[in-house]
């Protein structure tokens, strides 16, 4: 059994630790503690530049929700575009209605403006008040998958719910399970499951290379560490990999 493995990144740093790690598939981001924006154009363009494996460009223009508005709809536009103008292989998209149903009306012009490139349904999936009814969208949609936690905090704890998605779309539309997917949990998650994508971000740190540390200017929130780097463990993306490599044994 094949299992891919998407790893979600937000700096060009992680792109090739989670090349060296051993990843079938890049979601290329920007902002991942937010749960992942889009990245800028510039980054799209490098990554397809170093990139040995398709890249997915996540198309999400602000945190919070996802009910767009006209504005938030022209901005994805735009930066669908500038993925296909950069030589990325897909994009990532979500967009809900007020009552917690599939946009439809976004979801299709998005679609249109990818003009050919891989769609992915990302976790706005898990906030859809009827997730069967989501699902048959997403598949009128001709998506190729959804990414998916299970509607829970995290897809081990959604695992049932996860293996129900997988029976209901069998070979019409892949289900990749993804939030809180680690090296001691993805066997048995796949096993539960039946899946055959999963996604993670193997995420660690590095110190900052700089000399002179500031302790009293912050960035953002006093609670982040500014001189501490959030990049992609290799080791993490070749572990996992070990461990789904068991499964085909």
């Amino acid at each position: 059994m094949s299992i891919q493995l998407e790893v979600c990144i937000d700096n060009i740093e992680s792109l090739h630790y989670a090349q060296q790690g051993g990843a079938t598939r890049i979601e290329l981001c920007s902002s991942l503690t937010l749960g992942g924006l889009t990245p800028s154009s510039g980054f799209m363009a490098l990554a397809a530049k170093h990139a040995k494996v398709p890249v997915y460009a996540m198309i999400r223009p602000r945190q919070g929700d996802f009910l767009f508005s006209s504005e938030d709809v022209e901005i994805m536009l735009a930066d669908i575009y500038a993925a296909r103008q950069t030589g990325l292989q897909g994009i990532v998209i979500g967009a809900l209605t007020k009552q917690g149903h599939i946009d439809k009306d976004i979801v299709a012009s998005l679609v249109k403006e990818a003009n050919g490139l891989g769609v992915t349904f990302h976790r706005a999936i898990d906030q859809c008040i009827e997730p069967f009814a989501a699902l048959d969208t997403v598949m009128q949609y001709s998506c190729e998958r959804v990414l998916t936690s299970g509607l829970a905090s995290n897809a081990p704890a959604g695992s049932k719910m996860i293996k129900e998605m997988v029976n209901y779309c069998g070979n019409k539309l892949s289900i990749m399970a993804g939030a809180g997917v680690n090296p001691d949990n993805v066997r048995e998650l796949v096993t539960a499951t039946g899946i055959h994508e999963v996604h993670l971000s193997g995420k660690t740190t590095r110190p900052s290379a700089m000399t002179n540390i500031s302790t009293s200017a912050h960035m953002g929130s006093a609670a982040i560490d500014d001189f501490q780097i959030p990049v992609t463990s290799a080791e993490t993306i070749k572990t996992v990999v070990q461990q789904l490599n068991q499964l085909s044994k």
